[in-house]
Formats: structure tokens, C-alpha cells, sequence
């Protein structure tokens, strides 16, 4: 199936708000909650960030860290947590942490990129997809090459997933390229800046500088004008994560990405708007 064909990529350019958008004002200590969602949605976006972690008991979670005790008033791991441990955490001191069941029935027409953070996680999304028929309105990501493998075998071609990005470097220095624009997912999702491989970040000052202006101290740059136009005679579209600054926003927007993600998304959608690319809800 062609990504055109896919209604998650439907809108010509894509703004995703990061966990919901957590350097949002209003979202600021409520990542990943409902209400976070809730202001997203409210501000216009139609396309939402979020990372699921099963219980001990097979509960999908939205939530980013693999242990509650960063942003929540409860600690431990999620996945040693039965869900009604979980459930009596909040985030913030505030939200509670939702199922992504929870998530599904309370935005019946938003879109979700959705990352699988751990082992554990493939099954219990299959299911929650299959109850809330959401197949065709989410993309799935992970950083675990095996997680997407076995997502990609039991959902078959009808969820759309992303290139998984490991491995993915400083690409003009390691040639990783030609595998991922040859390797399953519809879309690169991407840092536009990355650690160095160790290899190189130890290379003398004057030697890394004879890459010019795409490596910066230890970060190597990886999306530049040749990576989008690699991926999209791919057939792929580019994503970058996560971008903040509205400087940066336009750098990528004229290097012709095809969206990009951030926990500032007021500061996005004020950006979009003036390049005549949102295509929210307002």
C-alpha cells in the first residue's frame, strides 16, 4: 500500500503535538494525559505523539517513561505494576494515566503516532486497534528494529508504521541510508541533529570540521536537502523530532520535510499558519 493512500498522511503537511504538546502552557506537568490531549485537539491538531508501556497485567498505558516517578506522585515500573496500581497515579498530582483505550474513545477523530517504548507493548496494541477499529488512523513507531518486526507480522500491511531509526547516525559518515529507504515503514521519523557514532565524536576538532557546517561539537546533522529527496524517491515521507524553535521549523519546512513534531505546538501552529501549511481543525 502506497503511503498517498493512507489517511494518516492525508494532510499535506503534518503537525504532531509531542505527548501532547508538554512546553504547551496549559500542558506544562501533564504529558501524556488526557487533558494534554484535550488542549491539543482544542488548539487544532488532528495528529497527536504518544508512547504506550503494557502493565503487569497487559494494559496498554500511554506514557513515556518506563517508571511512573518522574512525572507522577507514585514511583515503579510499569510493567511490575498491575493497571489498578498505576491508575491511582497522577500526573502532575493531577491527571490521571490513561489506557490507550481511554485515549481511543475520548478523541474518536484524532490521529495517533504511536510508539512502542517496551517489550510487551505489540499484542496489547494489536488488540486495543482491532475494539476500537483505529487501524487506518495510526502509525506505529519504536525504536526496537524487533518490537516493529513483530508489530508488522501480526498487523499485516493495514497499520502503517515508520522505518525504524536504528542505526540511524550521522549519515554521510556511516552509509546507513540505502538500507532504511529500502526497509519496511512508510515514514523516517528523525532527529534533525544526533550523537556522533563514537568513532567519529573522537576524531580531532580539525578533521570533524572537514564536514563543514553539518557536524556541530559531537552532533552530526541528519536531515538535510539529499536525505529528503533520498526518501521521498523512496516513496517515504520525513518526519523530524523534536523541534521546538521556530528558527529550525522554517529551516526544515524549506528543506521540504513533511512534518514535524514538538512540544511547543503553539509556537508550530503559529509557524504552519504563516507558511500557509496547517491543516488543522480551526
Amino acid at each position: 500500500m502506497s503511503v498517498s493512500d493512507l489517511p494518516f498522511f492525508s494532510p499535506p503537511f503534518l503537525a504532531l503535538a509531542h505527548r501532547g504538546g508538554s512546553m504547551y502552557a496549559p500542558n506544562v506537568g501533564r504529558e501524556n494525559s488526557l487533558y494534554a490531549f484535550g488542549r491539543a485537539v482544542a488548539l487544532g491538531y488532528t495528529h497527536i505523539e504518544t508512547d504506550v508501556h503494557a502493565t503487569r497485567d497487559g494494559v496498554l498505558v500511554a506514557f513515556h517513561d518506563d517508571r511512573l516517578d518522574r512525572v507522577t506522585d507514585r514511583t515503579g515500573v510499569i510493567a511490575e505494576l498491575d493497571h489498578t496500581e498505576v491508575a491511582r497515579a497522577r500526573i502532575g498530582g493531577t491527571e490521571p494515566v490513561p489506557t490507550l483505550d481511554e485515549v481511543f474513545e475520548a478523541f474518536p477523530d484524532t490521529f495517533f503516532n504511536i510508539d512502542l517504548k517496551a517489550d510487551g507493548t505489540v499484542a496489547p496494541l494489536l488488540e486495543v486497534l482491532n475494539r476500537h477499529r483505529a487501524q487506518r488512523r495510526v502509525n506505529v513507531a519504536s525504536f526496537s528494529a524487533a518490537r516493529l518486526h513483530e508489530f508488522r507480522r501480526l498487523a499485516g500491511a493495514q497499520v502503517s508504521t515508520s522505518v525504524s531509526p536504528a542505526g540511524i547516525a550521522w549519515t554521510r559518515l556511516v552509509p546507513v541510508l540505502p538500507r532504511l529507504l529500502s526497509a519496511d515503514g512508510n515514514v523516517l521519523q528523525v532527529p534533525h541533529w544526533t550523537k556522533l557514532p563514537s568513532a567519529v565524536a573522537s576524531l580531532p576538532a580539525g578533521l570533524r570540521a572537514l564536514a563543514g557546517p553539518d557536524i556541530r561539537g559531537d552532533e552530526g546533522r541528519v536531515v538535510t536537502a539529499g536525505f529528503v529527496a533520498a526518501a521521498h524517491a523512496a516513496g517515504k515521507k520525513v518526519h523530524v523530532w523534536t523541534v521546538d524553535d521556530p528558527v529550525q521549523m522554517t529551516e526544515l519546512i524549506d528543506l521540504g520535510v513533511d512534518g514535524l513534531v514538538s512540544d511547543r505546538i503553539d509556537v508550530l501552529k503559529d509557524v504552519l499558519v504563516e507558511r500557509g501549511l496547517w491543516y488543522g481543525r480551526d
